[in-house]
């Protein structure tokens, strides 16, 4: 029995939730507009302010789709509401970042500067200049967006130089020095 598929999401007051014919749901809010195709099999049910998912039977398909769906409705929700967040540190020296606009300049130790454009949707900060912060409706394209700028330069084990999580732990390895 998926037990996330079975609770109810709840809408707050300023969104719009709306389901067409082909099963399309369409969530509009101070955030944004998103749309999210769901499986034919999967119902979706608006009661006042509540939408709850039913699944036609109790196949293991069924059950997965059941609790994905229910999953990304209620991210669609979250995020044209509130929105989701990512936090990214830049940790080495000479490592800076600057956001202009909607592009992102990197000095990451290449013979050049690295320079990102952010998807539709996306915003990015820089506070100052070691750390970068992404946020956005879509909890998918934060996340996207976020896992690309940490590719770049990926933090490495000696030293934990490179592009982290804020919430991140970088396990650090000591040198050869230390080797015995």
């Amino acid at each position: 029995m998926s037990r996330i598929g079975l609770k109810p999401i709840v809408i707050p007051a300023g969104v719009d939730f709306k389901v067409d014919d082909a099963n399309t749901v369409t969530v509009k809010g101070p955030n944004g507009t998103l749309t999210q195709d769901v499986n034919k099999d999967i119902t979706v049910n608006v009661n006042g302010s509540e939408v709850t998912l039913e699944r036609p039977s109790d196949d293991k398909e069924h059950r997965s789709l059941h609790g994905l769906y229910r999953a990304l409705l209620a991210n669609m929700v979250t995020g044209v509401t509130d929105g989701f967040k990512k936090t990214l540190e830049v940790k080495g020296v000479g490592y800076r970042v600057i956001a202009k606009g909607d592009e992102l300049d990197m000095t990451l130790g290449y013979s050049h500067h690295v320079i990102m454009k952010a998807p539709e949707g996306i915003k990015i900060e820089c506070p100052n200049a070691n750390t970068i912060i992404v946020s956005g409706a879509d909890k998918q394209k934060v996340g996207q967006f976020a896992a690309q700028i940490r590719e770049k330069r990926p933090p490495e084990p000696y030293k934990g130089k490179g592009i982290k999580y804020a919430d991140e732990h970088i396990r650090r390895k000591e040198g050869k020095a230390g080797k015995k």
